[in-house]
């Protein structure tokens, strides 16, 4: 693992823009003076995440997940510390002095064997494609317009009659089960079949890249499956897949949106026109898991969907999901009624540009959509078409696109709408509410006051300060440790910590108002004192709960001088703080 020198770690948190970097990643809004946006580590529907870019930290007031710009990216991208820093280091163009190599995810050796199964196929299958039994394929792919250079960039391949596939993999030595799990294989009353055979193949991977499957197509007018998927697998479950994901990622996160299209040669097609960020979810039930894998793609997801009305009603079910887990989400205006493969080869590639272009908000969409789909004459219709566009103008986060909808509705419907229809509410926060006791307190205004005046360490060390609870006491020893390698910047602090408890408890420390307060000695050591009066007296009263329940004889004495012990030390510094 890279080591990246401190004062690198410090120049780059210092000139990342926390906003910018998480607004790559996720809606922002900016309300009031402060940013909020829709929390990624939890089921948030309601921006519950603040970013304070003064003090280059966010925090969700729900979940509790907070940090700096590094611990954001951590989280969300599920990567290591280096890794994030590198990926800030790109997001603004910070030039690192080490180079960094991102780590591989572990792989299951199970799965290992179905990987090189798979790509043992996708070698296969690109192969065959360039002998002369598969030319009526390989001409089938030119007019379409799938020439050498796609066809390499996508992997695309022809596997042909008479298993030769699977007497090509069993040569190679592979398991029957594994081809058999792979499924590009399956048993059948006849014996052992190629499951793909007589198509063309379109790979399909994970995020990662590894292959999960294919989507197989057959060129045979009269075979009534036209294509065909891989089945549920140990790598592949349907619902799951984003096709073009791997390769969509890069360009996704650096434009901020994504496309998602309806098949494999739709975005074959964005390919075509040179555009990168496109996926699509192979048909179009597309799924909640799938909706969740675009929102850690890009903040923004454009549907472009065919412009038939099939293609319009799976848009709507579509943007509805992900307007709901808090995506911004627009549509792609296409009058053509083509999908984007028919309209690059009919149209050309000039009217396919001008057309993804032509993108609408969701909420006009919406509107546009529900009108064609309503009758607006009959009383109960429209009712149900102000109910729907409603419920979506409820979502939006910032007041004035709610109201600038609301007014747009009302003149459609010709009835005023009142604002409360279209109120924005705010959920119950799923974090259940709590009472902070006095020992609590005293334990983060300590630990407050040592993040923010570090020379208070000392006085810390001096009185033998210890708290109690695990987790205070294990950042008040983090800071110790730090304090004596001389880290005392807070947001470095949150970088050296070990986990996400210690992060989001230092992070809400640097929030609080004991944070705020000036240095003072005194103060400080009269929270160490309360927190020394409150652990023992919150240890005398277990003891004496033990007490109650222990029958052993020697063991009730053993407590009963721990007892006194403790309650003789309490009544010491009550009597002391009377005085």
């Amino acid at each position: 693992m890279a080591i990246i020198p401190q004062e690198e770690l410090d120049a780059l948190r210092s000139q990342a823009d926390i906003v910018s970097v998480i607004h790559h990643y996720i809606p922002v809004s900016k309300i009031g003076k402060s940013f909020k946006a829709v929390c990624p580590f939890h089921d948030d529907h309601d921006p519950s995440l603040s970013i304070n870019p003064d003090k280059k930290i966010f925090k969700c007031f729900v979940c509790g997940a907070g940090g700096n710009v590094f611990t954001f990216v951590e989280r969300y991208e599920n990567v290591s510390f280096v890794e994030a820093v590198n990926q800030v280091a790109k997001l603004t163009n910070f030039q690192l002095s080490t180079p960094i190599t991102p780590v591989a995810p572990k792989i299951d050796p199970e799965k290992q064997k179905l990987y090189q199964v798979l790509n043992e196929t996708i070698e296969f299958s690109m192969y065959q494609l360039k002998t002369k039994e598969a030319i009526k394929y390989k001409e089938y792919l030119e007019k379409r317009g799938l020439d050498e250079r796609i066809r390499e960039i996508f992997q695309i391949g022809y596997i042909p009659k008479n298993d030769v596939l699977y007497k090509f993999l069993q040569a190679k030595g592979y398991q029957e089960k594994d081809m058999s799990d792979a499924n590009v294989i399956h048993f059948t009353a006849s014996g052992l079949h190629d499951v793909f055979y007589d198509r063309i193949t379109f790979p399909l991977h994970d995020e990662y890249g590894n292959p999960i499957g294919f989507s197989a197509r057959s060129i045979d007018p009269n075979n009534p499956s036209k294509y065909i998927n891989t089945n549920d697998s140990k790598l592949f479950t349907k619902s799951n897949v984003v096709y073009n994901y791997h390769r969509a990622k890069a360009s996704a996160r650096k434009n901020g949106f994504v496309f998602v299209c309806e098949g494999v040669t739709d975005v074959i097609a964005f390919a075509k026109a040179g555009i990168e960020n496109c996926v699509c979810t192979l048909g179009t039930s597309c799924t909640t898991n799938q909706i969740k894998a675009l929102k850690n793609l890009a903040p923004m997801i454009v549907f472009c969907y065919d412009g038939d009305q099939a293609g319009q009603k799976a848009t709507y079910r579509a943007g509805k999901m992900a307007s709901e887990v808090g995506c911004q989400v627009m549509v792609v205006d296409n009058q053509t009624k083509l999908d984007p493969d028919e309209i690059i080869r009919q149209l050309g590639k000039d009217v396919f540009l001008q057309t993804i272009d032509h993108r609408m908000h969701w909420i006009d969409f919406v509107m546009q959509f529900l009108q064609n789909e309503k009758n607006l004459d009959n009383f109960y219709e429209k009712k149900e078409y102000i109910t729907e566009v409603s419920q979506e103008i409820a979502r939006l986060n910032q007041e004035f696109d709610r109201n600038y909808f609301n007014e747009k509705l009302s003149k459609i419907v010709g009835i005023p709408i009142e604002s409360g229809v279209t109120k924005k509410q705010k959920e119950t926060p799923v974090r259940s509410v709590r009472m902070i006791d006095g020992l609590e307190k005293a334990q983060c205004l300590v630990l407050a006051q040592l993040i923010a005046h570090p020379k208070l360490m000392q006085v810390y060390l001096q009185h033998q300060g210890f708290l109690s609870g695990d987790l205070y006491q294990e950042l008040a020893l983090f800071l110790v440790d730090e304090y004596r390698k001389q880290v005392y910047d807070p947001l470095a602090l949150i970088d050296h910590a070990s986990n996400n408890q210690l992060k989001e408890l230092i992070t809400n420390l640097i929030t609080s108002t004991e944070y705020q307060y000036e240095y003072n000695e005194q103060i400080f050591i009269g929270a160490l004192r309360k927190v020394k009066i409150e652990s023992l007296h919150q240890a005398s009263k277990q003891i004496q709960q033990a007490l109650l329940q222990e029958v052993n004889p020697e063991k009730k004495k053993e407590l009963m001088v721990q007892y006194m012990s403790c309650l003789n030390e309490y009544r010491r510094y009550i009597d002391e703080e009377n005085k």
